[in-house]
């Protein structure tokens, strides 16, 4: 919980603080898109070296990001051990009626590297993008639809503040965790039926906390005469420059040529 980065905002002065949102929105888009086209392990390698780089101009923490894998460490582990033991091909080693066979390592391997780089690559959207700016960025992209009636700016307020609400909810449940402790609530002995139920004290008024925050917000929103998207103006409206267009065509070629070259080289 102390190392949860998504829906974390970090402030900064970076290049890619002052991109704008909507091409940080699609370059994690077409990020995740191409991730998924890479047939070969060895094309992880640049895309890694490409997060490095924008984590290192972003001056955010790297071994932060990876503290972040922690949250994900079960269905990471969940997910390679079926591609070890699902996947047919040269055995390896076989007990208990399962058999490790060498592809499996490979393809175990490769898809827990895929998922890693997934969730590295993708935090930097919210730890360098402010809740206002996701706003209008997701706003502005779903703005087109806005001809067959679709509530473009409604459902970017409900994504940014759901993305902003993940770190509050993980730190409002550490508390209640800690609390429940000191009443000598035991959430780690019994099998897993029993620690099951031992997680009701938790889920209870963590639930109710968070129909409280968002009624707390939703009244907060109407006081300051928020009506949705009708007759709203920006104080800083989104102004697509020259540099951003350069960077997007810059990486989305980056991509392209990664991708490609796992296919064909």
């Amino acid at each position: 919980m102390n190392n949860m980065t998504l829906g974390q905002y970090i402030p900064g002065d970076s290049l890619v603080h002052k991109l704008d949102p909507r091409v940080k929105i699609l370059l994690v888009i077409f990020y995740m898109i191409f991730l998924f086209l890479i047939q070969d392990l060895l094309f992880f390698i640049p895309m890694f070296a490409f997060v490095l780089l924008v984590v290192k101009v972003a001056n955010l923490n790297f071994f932060k990001i990876l503290k972040s894998l922690k949250s994900i460490i079960f269905i990471l582990a969940f997910t390679t051990i079926i591609h070890l033991f699902a996947t047919p091909g040269r055995e390896l080693y076989s007990f208990w009626g399962l058999t490790i066979t060498y592809e499996g390592i490979e393809r175990a391997v490769f898809i827990g590297v895929r998922l890693i780089l997934l969730i590295i690559g993708t935090s930097y959207l919210t730890l360098t993008t402010s809740t206002t700016k996701l706003t209008d960025g997701l706003e502005s992209l779903f703005s087109p639809l806005k001809i067959i009636k679709f509530p473009a700016h409604e459902l970017a307020m409900m994504i940014s503040i759901a993305l902003r609400f993940i770190p509050t909810l993980f730190d409002e449940a550490n508390k209640i965790r800690k609390a429940q402790l000191a009443r000598g609530a035991d959430f780690d002995s019994g099998n897993i039926f029993k620690k099951a139920k031992s997680m009701i004290p938790l889920l209870v008024p963590l639930f109710i906390n968070s129909f409280r925050r968002a009624s707390e917000l939703a009244i907060a929103m109407e006081a300051r005469g928020y009506r949705g998207s009708e007759g709203r103006t920006r104080l800083n409206p989104l102004v697509l420059t020259k540099k951003d267009i350069f960077i997007f065509i810059s990486v989305m070629a980056f991509y392209i040529a990664v991708a490609l070259g796992s296919r064909y080289l």
